[in-house]
């Protein structure tokens, strides 16, 4: 089915008292669902949610906590991704492990064990368009005739702690329909990641595009310089990876760890490589790292240049030991060799041979946060 090219500017949100729009979407349980298949719950809530935003995945504990507190009414809640995920800058999925693909989706709703339909609209959208999108999380509930009786957001709070939520709108609103009476607020204002039109795709290839034309740099680099980077005295956190030209397993994943450093640009985040061929091969070593077009995203490139440094990517001119003894102790000399390091220069994670991207984007989450903090 050909792409249809929303955007924000064409959607009206759904007014209380509109009729459901029908929907037959794929879900992550690899089924289509469709509104009839719900017909016998009284209350149907339609939650429009996706896997990147940190809002909502910031709400996704009290979307379980309602799911599980309304579990012997009439009641049935159904989750949908409005996003196209090419209309997804990479640095705009800085608090999450996947991006918004349905086969992105299944790993995100296995990882947070989701107990309720997750449901893709990414392809064409048009469900989303109907009922009027314009925020992740964005939550509608219909009565036993599909009337919306509710539409907005599930709480007030924009964090993933429940106690910042002051105002349970959600939770209200189901009480008072499930109670028969009329919903006494009912339309808020969604707060949240604005859904992600298809109109946006050309302006991510042109992002891609630029950075892909951004210079890439190599220079050698020493033990004692190696040593003050495992220090890491910065607030930032920090991959390093140890590789060679003639090591395919470090050839092989150079691209994801490319694509991890431009992820987490925005959080604070340092993606580094230092090349353990001999000295003498360092053209060699930028050629390829050019290849994978190993640039540094602008905020990081930011970042380098406040620490007085010009490049992440490095080649170690001297030996395995010394190279281990300022790096990491703990590592025996086989590469490619990744370590994570905090601020302060704790390595909180390593791994020698080839890395699960997935896993180490679970790592540097976890660190990071999947949401945002009234501390931050």
């Amino acid at each position: 089915m050909p792409l249809l090219a929303f955007s924000a500017e064409k959607v009206k949100t759904l007014e209380p008292g509109a009729a459901a729009p029908d929907f037959d979407l794929p879900g992550v349980d690899g089924k289509n669902h469709k509104l009839a298949d719900y017909a016998e719950a009284d209350i149907l809530a339609v939650l429009f949610t996706c896997n990147h935003c940190p809002s909502a995945q910031g709400a996704e504990s009290r979307v379980k906590k309602l799911v599980e507190e309304f579990k012997n009414e009439s009641f049935q809640l159904v989750a949908i991704s409005p996003n196209s995920p090419g209309a997804v800058r990479l640095n705009e999925l800085g608090y999450s492990v996947y991006g918004d693909s349905l086969e992105d989706m299944k790993k995100h709703a296995k990882d947070r064990g989701f107990t309720f339909p997750y449901l893709y609209d990414g392809e064409t959208q048009a469900v989303s368009k109907a009922f009027g999108v314009t925020a992740t999380p964005q939550l509608f509930l219909f009565d036993k005739d599909r009337i919306l009786r509710y539409v907005g957001r599930i709480d007030d709070s924009k964090f993933g702690d429940p106690a910042t939520v002051q105002s349970h709108d959600a939770r209200d609103a189901l009480k008072a329909m499930l109670a028969g009476n009329p919903v006494p607020n009912p339309k808020t204002r969604a707060h949240g990641c604005s859904t992600k039109w298809a109109d946006k795709i050309e302006a991510v290839k042109k992002f891609n595009a630029d950075f892909e034309a951004k210079k890439v740099s190599i220079e050698k680099i020493d033990a004692a310089r190696v040593k003050r980077l495992a220090a890491n005295d910065t607030d930032k956190l920090r991959l390093v990876n140890l590789w060679a030209t003639w090591c395919g397993p470090c050839v092989s994943e150079m691209p994801d760890l490319v694509a991890i450093g431009r992820q987490f640009e925005t959080r604070g985040f340092d993606m580094i490589t230092i090349s353990t061929d001999d000295p003498g091969q360092i053209d060699a070593a930028g050629k390829l790292l050019k290849r994978v077009h190993a640039a540094m995203p602008k905020m990081t490139e930011a970042s380098v240049k406040e620490e007085g440094r010009k490049t992440n990517n490095y080649l170690f001119d001297g030996s395995t030991d010394a190279l281990a003894e300022a790096l990491d102790s703990e590592w025996q000399g086989p590469i490619p060799h990744t370590v994570l390091i905090a601020p302060g220069g704790e390595i909180i994670f390593r791994q020698s041979g080839e890395i699960d991207a997935d896993e180490l984007r679970r790592k540097i989450v976890k660190q990071l946060g999947r949401w945002y903090s009234p501390k931050q």
